[in-house]
């Protein structure tokens, strides 16, 4: 099978990374030809000044005649404009790339999602939650702050040292060459520190998504965390977390700052350098006052935009470093692939589910299932047993499709589950997990979940409500969302902590009804529940696979006996089939179990 773990960072180089970005992300482009002519707009106002102050001073207060004030005030006032058609041209060209931006990183931050859900349970299980969510939340907002704010000025700073350039080599062609030659030595420094500094907020990356996983774990956990007295222990965890990242985003920084120093330095130098050539070349009637004044306005619009160069080229690997972590997501390859328009329509209707010589084996690990054949009847209840690690729930996943088998496969009414679109594959077969996941709202909103289609608000929708009610009737649930504080409308808490884990299944099944399925998998969950509510639940889940094929991995035998068929797994092998009393007659491995959980009851 295809290793589809979710890799630590994308590997693309610096130019492949920011291809491959806005090829996902092509809104941050849109219109760039006019923000590149308004950021030379921008660029050109500022070196107007320079040309101004030159013009003021050799034409107006040292003119032949004495200073010419009406000169003065034309020059200043055209300086002025200058200015202000500078500014404007930049506010336009910073609202163009927050709108164009917040559209393109909208869009990553949706196929990044998107990816993450299209991803099995499997692969997204190789990365901690925490750190999974850091990738597509903060590392995308490390992106958003670069490109917001980096973006334009290092694009302003470009064309102001390039027009500052040539306007410098106008006046003394000289004077640029040394100048130039100043910042030679930056430059060919900056070319290896940028790598050193790409690396280091690459692991600053690593670390805070890390840091971000662990003190998640911990708030998820609290209950366990206090139950068990393991403060202490979690604490020292997560200071730990903190304290990685810290040092590491330290060094990072560390990096950064003794590179915008070199810069701040040599612009420094720079200037002493100029003023010192600059005045001989004065004196040797090269230049004139204005022109000198005029340089020395260029030289600080030139070494300006290198010091910022420097800082933006740092910002500028802490955004690659989070870019290439949420294209790492995104290249993750998809090992639960969904065929889509090409695939094979699965009408509604029985659901009569075949395994063909399946074998699985996780990653890493050994084979699990092995070569598993076998025909599980439509219409009927089949219950699933076996000990911990036999593979049973390997059976039920795979029936799901959460996973595809290593070689087999696995049919639905003839059909191999591979070539079935996931979303008609979904309509025909639910999974309910062992512990039902409810989601940050009412009973209803949760129930509500099970229907396919749903309005954006629907606890305030009278059909979907009518509906709800209707299934928890049909499921004998109504005295027990009697019994509940607002009935419908009350409020589960977040991941359902409100309600006990009796109280979420019942809700979970609820759902499973709405969704109407042809084939239910479910995963017994009864051990942990009081004795009413697992009435409760035994009555709902009778009503609910009532006339429809159910698959239930059975943790308790009493299912396995008012079940029509039971399969038997044993160490990845299905050593027995058929009905509970045939089994247990037998003497194989159903009546051992059997034997030893009737004497364990009693």
């Amino acid at each position: 099978m295809s290793d589809s773990r979710i890799a630590s960072a994308s590997e693309l180089g610096v130019l492949a990374t920011l291809r491959h970005g806005i090829r996902i992300s092509p809104q941050i482009v849109q219109g760039l030809w006019i923000t590149l002519a308004l950021a030379v707009l921008a660029a050109a106002g500022r070196v107007v000044v320079p040309l101004a102050v030159q013009r003021t001073v050799d034409d107006g207060i040292l003119a032949d005649g004495g200073p010419d004030a009406s000169r003065v005030a034309l020059l200043t006032a055209v300086a002025a404009g200058a200015i202000v058609l500078a500014g404007l041209c930049t506010a336009v060209v910073n609202v163009r790339l927050f709108r164009t931006t917040e559209a393109g990183l909208a869009t990553l931050r949706t196929s990044a999602f998107r990816h993450v859900h299209d991803l099995s349970t499997l692969s997204q299980g190789t990365e901690r939650r925490g750190a999974l969510v850091s990738r597509v939340t903060t590392d995308v907002d490390q992106i958003s702050h670069f490109v917001q704010w980096g973006g334009i000025m290092l694009l302003v700073s470009t064309l102001q040292i390039a027009v500052a350039t040539v306007l410098m080599a106008v006046y003394s062609p000289a004077l640029t060459v040394v100048v130039w030659l100043c910042f030679v030595p930056l430059f060919l420094v900056l070319r290896y520190a940028q790598r050193a500094v790409g690396r280091a907020f690459a692991r600053a990356r690593e670390k805070v998504g890390t840091m971000l996983a662990a003190v998640s774990e911990s708030v998820v956990g609290a209950e366990t965390v206090r139950a068990y007295g393991v403060e202490a222990r979690t604490g020292r965890r997560i200071d730990t977390a903190i304290e990685d990242a810290r040092r590491t985003q330290g060094r990072a920084l560390v990096l950064v700052a003794s590179v915008f120093s070199s810069g701040t330095l040599m612009a420094n130098l720079v200037l002493a350098v100029v003023v010192v050539v600059g005045s001989f070349l004065g004196i040797g009637g090269g230049l004139t006052a204005g022109q000198l004044v005029a340089f020395l306005f260029l030289v600080q619009l030139f070494t300006g935009p290198v010091q910022m160069a420097t800082e933006i080229l740092n910002e500028m690997q802490n955004a690659l470093a989070g870019w290439r972590r949420v294209l790492a997501v995104v290249e993750t390859p998809i090992d639960v692939v969904d065929p889509g328009d090409d695939g094979v329509d699965s009408p509604r209707g029985d659901a009569h589910v075949t395994l063909r010589g399946v074998r699985y084996a996780y990653p890493d690990g050994p084979e699990v299932l092995h070569g598993v054949d076998l025909e599980l009847p439509a219409r009927r209840k089949v219950a699933v047993v076996g000990q911990t690690g036999s593979g049973k729930t390997t059976v039920a996943k795979l029936v799901a499709r959460l996973m595809d088998p290593t070689s087999g496969s696995v049919e639905l009414d003839g059909v191999d589950l591979r070539r079935i679109p996931l979303a008609r594959l979904r309509e025909r077969v639910v999974l309910v997990p062992q512990e039902g996941f409810l989601f940050d709202g009412t009973v209803l909103t949760n129930a509500a979940h099970g229907l396919r289609e749903l309005p954006p608000d629907p606890d305030g929708d009278p059909e979907v409500r009518a509906r709800v009610a209707a299934a928890f009737d049909a499921l004998g649930l109504t005295d027990w969302l009697a019994g509940m504080p607002a009935g419908l409308d009350t409020d589960v808490g977040q991941r359902g902590e409100a309600l006990s884990a009796g109280e979420r299944q019942l809700v979970a099944v609820a759902r499973a009804y709405l969704a109407a399925p042809d084939l239910l998998v479910l995963d017994e969950a009864t051990s942990a529940v009081d004795p009413a509510t697992e009435v409760r639940i035994a009555r709902a889940l009778d009503a609910l696979t009532s006339g429809r094929s159910t698959i239930t991995i059975a943790h308790r035998l009493s299912t396995a006996e008012a079940s029509d068929v039971v399969v038997v797994v044993d160490d990845g092998n299905v050593v027995e089939v058929g009905p509970h009393a045939e089994l247990a007659a037998a003497g194989g491995t159903y009546a051992r179990m059997h034997a030893s959980w009737v004497a364990q009851t009693r």
